[in-house]
């Protein structure tokens, strides 16, 4: 299953790309085929899903001919699929479905944690303390629900096909525990586990002290996905302090393309990075004993 809401973007460019090459401003077409002008916009924005018959009279209208009538339908059929986050999404966490939307079908995913140790390699304790911490908004929140949603995604990397993994953890999401210390060294050697046993994965430390070229300092953490189809807009998803930012514009894609290979060229070796997890889990033992 491909995130329908990659397929809902990429419809939406596909439908102004004909909208344009016809002439067609979006009041025309929409009384050409009796609908609402604010519904050409509001799928042209992607934030709703098509109505396949309409899609139908719109391709009709154009004279889409094969191959690619089918194409369209298919993506267009896509983008109405609900995927398992969409029937509980208020109880998982309405960020959590944002990003197992995204996720679904993914090829490549690459991230970059600022403040917290990645949800993707999350152990329940870690999960269990954050939730604590940081309590969710909505009376429908339910921390079970969120715990298996969490591992549901996690699940998601084991899938035939599964995408490859990357993420640059700053030492900062280290070194400031956000959960009590025995947890976290526990969670960190979680990360060394993995990051020697999982062939798809790769980990990467940002110490506080390197050098990014052109001191390009991220601002926030983010996430970027690939598709398996080229057409498919690359997707960046921004961690901001109440939403998260979904970009697929070329221009807003590109800037955080180049960002993160700044910042992964700037952090340690996979290698250094494990033994630096390792030593940082002794030293958080070592701080919970000590307490």
């Amino acid at each position: 299953m491909i995130s329908p809401l990659v397929r809902r973007r990429r419809l939406a460019a596909e439908l102004h790309e004909l909208r344009e090459q016809y002439g067609y401003t979006a009041a025309r077409l929409a009384a050409e085929i009796g609908v609402p002008r604010q519904r050409i916009s509001r799928l042209e924005n992607g934030h709703v899903a098509p109505d396949l018959d309409e899609f139908r009279q719109i391709l009709v209208l154009f004279g889409v001919r094969e191959p690619r009538s089918s194409q369209l339908l298919a993506i267009a059929q896509d983008a109405q699929e609900r995927g398992w986050w969409a029937k509980s999404a208020d109880g998982m966490g309405t960020r959590q479905a944002l990003y197992a939307n995204l996720e679904a079908g993914a090829s490549v995913i690459n991230e970059y944690h600022m403040a917290f140790l990645p949800g993707l390699l999350q152990i329940p304790p870690y999960t269990e303390a954050r939730i604590r911490l940081d309590p969710q908004d909505g009376s429908d929140f339910n921390p079970a629900w969120s715990l298996d949603a969490r591992a549901r995604r996690q699940r998601n990397l084991d899938r035939p096909g599964g995408p490859s993994y990357e993420v640059v953890i700053d030492e900062l999401a280290i070194r400031r525990l956000a959960a009590p210390p025995d947890i976290v060294a526990d969670q960190l050697d979680h990360l060394v586990h993995e990051g020697h046993c999982r062939d798809a994965l790769t980990i990467h430390v940002l110490p506080v002290a390197a050098r990014i070229p052109q001191h390009a300092v991220p601002r926030s953490a983010f996430s970027t996905y690939r598709y398996p189809d080229p057409h498919d807009p690359i997707v960046v998803a921004v961690d901001t302090a109440t939403d998260d930012l979904v970009l697929t514009q070329e221009a807003d894609v590109r800037r955080y393309l180049d960002l993160y290979e700044k910042i992964r060229r700037a952090a340690l070796s996979p290698a250094d990075s494990l033994d630096f997890l390792a030593a940082a889990a002794e030293e958080s033992r070592k701080e919970y004993g000590d307490a």
